[in-house]
């Protein structure tokens, strides 16, 4: 395929991961599974900020997107788990280099910030 003719896009590649993992949810969500399975009630909690109704909603497209697992336990009371499946595991190095390198650039991340505000 010629890279002049329309078809060839090399901003595709980019473009589908930022699709699947690019809202404000879903790469924490992500992050957090990677360190093992996790009742919603902990994700929410680790994840400060999200509605409960934020947190099913990701959590089920994940799960359609073959991310996540949810497991359900038939005890007394009844309990999920949710895991990332193979597939999603994939996704943990990206993603755990990125939360990292926002950690270390907190301050950069948070003058951007102030300067959108300021519009």
């Amino acid at each position: 395929m010629n890279s002049d003719s329309p078809d060839h896009d090399a901003t595709r590649p980019v473009r589908l991961v930022f699709s699947i993992v690019g809202d404000k949810w879903t790469p924490v969500v992500l992050y957090l599974l990677a360190q093992g399975p996790k009742r919603f009630g902990e994700l929410q909690r680790e994840t400060a900020g999200i509605s409960k109704k934020m947190l099913t909603q990701v959590l089920r497209t994940l799960e359609r997107r073959s991310l996540v697992d949810r497991q359900v336990f038939a005890e007394v009371p009844p309990h999920t788990e949710y895991s990332l499946t193979e597939k999603g595991r994939l996704f943990h190095e990206p993603i755990s280099a990125l939360c990292e390198w926002a950690q270390e650039n907190m301050e950069l991340l948070e003058s951007i910030l102030e300067i959108d505000a300021e519009d």
